[in-house]
């Protein structure tokens, strides 16, 4: 039986040298990876009390819906600035080179809604921290934040401390 780390591509020197970019479209390109991801991810979820699902654009849509619907929750999605075509609330977070903007629906998440957060990777974390202020804006307790991968080495934790933060794998480096 292979483990999920089989099912991760390395490619070397991607998008820069040195760096070693984990690919999940070779997890997600192949029934039973998907099928273990979506596993591990859920199997993170055991015991946990909550309501909603919120996934980031676009891998966290792949995974968060998918275990929306198998536990019978509703999903919340936060895209990119300008996607979005009712009322919202945004939060901007730096990049490695610039800044980037989030945004959700205003009536997304309803005020003391337990929420979990899904993304496949966590890098530096900006994505997800933004994600959970503006949850936290709209009356959301963040109860879980899961990935499916954690690059270390990025420091990724260090913005989501004080959160109940899991990953299926962990990659030490970055």
């Amino acid at each position: 039986m292979k483990k999920i780390e089989d099912y991760v591509r390395a490619i070397p020197d991607f998008p820069e040298p040195g760096i070693i970019f984990r690919d999940v479209t070779s997890v997600i390109g192949d029934a039973d990876g998907l099928k273990l991801a979506i596993d591990g991810m859920m199997e993170k979820l055991e015991g946990v009390d909550f309501d909603v699902v919120v996934g980031t654009e676009s891998r966290g849509f792949m995974f968060g819906v998918p275990i929306a619907y198998e536990l019978h929750k509703a999903f919340v999605p936060v895209r990119k600035k300008g996607k979005l075509p009712l009322e919202t609330i945004e939060q901007s977070y730096d990049l490695e080179y610039g800044s980037a903007t989030v945004e959700m629906h205003k009536d997304s998440i309803k005020p003391g809604q337990k929420v979990v957060v899904v993304d496949d990777l966590i890098a530096t974390g900006g994505t997800i921290e933004a994600s959970i202020k503006m949850i936290e804006e709209l009356g959301g307790e963040v109860v879980k934040v899961i990935f499916l991968m954690e690059l270390a080495g990025l420091n990724g934790r260090e913005k989501l401390k004080g959160y109940d933060v899991e990953s299926v794998i962990t990659y030490e480096g970055k």
